[in-house]
C-alpha cells in the first residue's frame, strides 16, 4: 500500500548539501530524555567517491576516539578492497585480469549478497553494468549519447550470473565483464563502521558513508534525522525522516547526468541499457546500510510496484519514491519527522 502525494516541498537549506543531509530537529518519537555524562566526539574524511563523517557519544572521550580509528580504519579497508579509482584495489584488479586469487572476505561476501539481489530482484540489481558506465563517460566526453548499436554490444557484457565466487578465487565467466559496486559499497562500508564501534561499546553513533546508519539517540535523547535530497532542487531537503536505529540511502537521476534533463544518468536497467524513466529519485530505510543502498538502485529499475513488491519482502523497511514529475510515493510507515509537509491528494498535510 502506498501514501501518495501530488509533490513534496522542500525546506530550503541553502549552502547544505549531501546525498542526504543530516539535520539535527526531533521526530515524532518520543525522546527518552537527555543522555547524561556522554561526551561527543566528531570525525571526517573522504572515501568512495563520497565525504565520510562519524559521530558518537561515549562516556569516556579517549574511549570514542579509539573507536572512531577503527571504524574508519574499516572505511579504508573497504576502499582498497572495493574501489574502481584505486588501481591496485582488488575490485580493479579482478576487472582487469577476469580472476582474482585469495580475495579479501569482504569482498566474497558482498559478491555474494550482490547475487541474492539480483536473484530476488530478476536482475534489476546488476553489479556488471561496469560496461555500460564506461560506455556513456567515454560518449559524454566527446559531447555526446552512446549509439544504439554501441548500447546493445555494452549489454551482451552485462550478466550477474556470469561471476564464480568461493574464499579462494573470484573468476569472470566471460573475460569482457566488469563489476561496479558503487550501487553497494557505500552501505557496505557503513554498516562495517557502525559494527566497530559496536565492539568498542559505543551504543550512540550517527555514520554518514554515503549512506547513513545510525544507531541509538542524539544527546537530547531524540533519534536521529536525515533530511532526504530534494532531486531538482540542489540545496534542499524533500523532507526529513527520523532513523530509529535504521540506515537511509538515495539513488537519484541527478546524481551523476549524462543528459540535462537527467533522462539519461548513472542507473542503468541492465536489459535495455538505458536509465528508467519513471523516478528522479528513490529512497530506502532499511535494519542495515547494505539493504538500504542496493535496494534503492533495484527499486530505482523495477518501478513502483514490483519495486514495493520487492521492499515488502524486507522486514523493517520502508521506501521513498520520487517521480519525474516530483508526485511522492512513500510506504505508509514512512518515518517522516513532523517537521516535514506532505501533500496528499486531497491537499492536506
Amino acid at each position: 500500500m502506498l501514501a501518495c502525494g501530488a509533490g513534496a516541498v522542500a525546506l530550503g537549506m541553502a549552502g547544505l548539501k549531501m546525498r542526504s543531509l543530516l539535520a539535527a530537529k526531533s521526530t515524532a518519537s518520543p525522546s527518552d530524555g537527555p543522555l547524561e555524562g556522554l561526551q561527543f566526539a566528531r570525525r571526517t574524511s573522504r572515501a568512495l567517491g563520497s565525504d565520510i563523517s562519524m559521530l558518537v557519544l561515549h562516556s569516556e572521550p579517549a574511549a570514542g576516539e579509539k573507536a572512531l580509528d577503527e571504524a574508519f580504519a574499516e572505511i579504508a579497508r573497504v576502499e582498497q578492497v572495493m574501489s574502481l579509482y584505486l588501481p591496485q584495489s582488488q575490485v580493479s584488479r579482478l576487472n582487469a585480469r577476469g580472476v582474482l586469487k585469495n580475495p579479501d572476505p569482504y569482498l566474497v561476501r558482498i559478491l555474494r549478497e550482490s547475487r541474492t539481489l539480483s536473484e530476488q530482484s530478476q536482475g534489476a540489481f546488476d553489479i556488471t553494468v561496469q560496461s555500460l558506465w564506461t560506455l556513456y563517460a567515454k560518449a559524454q566526453s566527446a559531447g555526446t549519447l552512446p549509439a544504439a548499436a554501441a548500447i546493445e554490444t555494452a549489454c551482451k557484457q552485462v550478466d550477474w550470473r556470469g561471476i564464480s565466487v568461493t574464499a579462494d578465487e573470484i573468476r569472470f565467466h566471460n573475460k569482457s565483464l566488469s563489476i561496479t559496486l558503487n550501487g553497494i559499497a557505500q552501505g557496505f562500508a557503513a554498516d562495517r563502521a557502525m559494527e566497530a564501534l559496536k565492539r568498542h561499546g559505543i551504543r550512540h553513533a550517527l555514520v554518514n558513508a554515503g549512506e547513513i546508519s545510525a544507531l541509538g539517540r542524539k544527546a537530547d535523547g531524540s533519534v536521529w534525522v536525515a533530511g532526504i535530497q530534494h532531486p531538482r532542487q540542489k540545496d534542499a531537503y524533500l523532507g526529513l525522516a527520523g532513523l530509529d536505529g535504521r540506515c537511509l540511502s538515495t539513488s537519484g537521476d541527478y546524481e551523476t547526468a549524462f543528459s540535462p534533463d537527467f533522462t539519461h544518468n548513472h542507473i542503468f536497467n541492465p536489459a535495455t541499457g538505458r536509465s528508467p524513466g519513471v523516478f528522479s529519485s528513490v529512497t530506502v530505510v532499511a535494519p542495515d546500510a547494505t539493504t538500504a543502498d542496493a535496494l534503492s538502485t533495484a527499486i530505482f529499475v523495477l518501478g513502483p510496484e514490483r519495486g514495493l513488491a520487492l521492499a515488502e519482502k524486507k522486514p523493517g523497511t520502508d521506501v521513498l519514491m520520487v517521480m519525474k514529475d516530483q508526485r511522492t510515493l512513500a510506504t505508509p510507515t514512512f518515518p517522516w519527522c513532523p517537521e516535514s509537509f506532505r501533500k496528499t491528494e486531497n491537499g492536506q498535510g
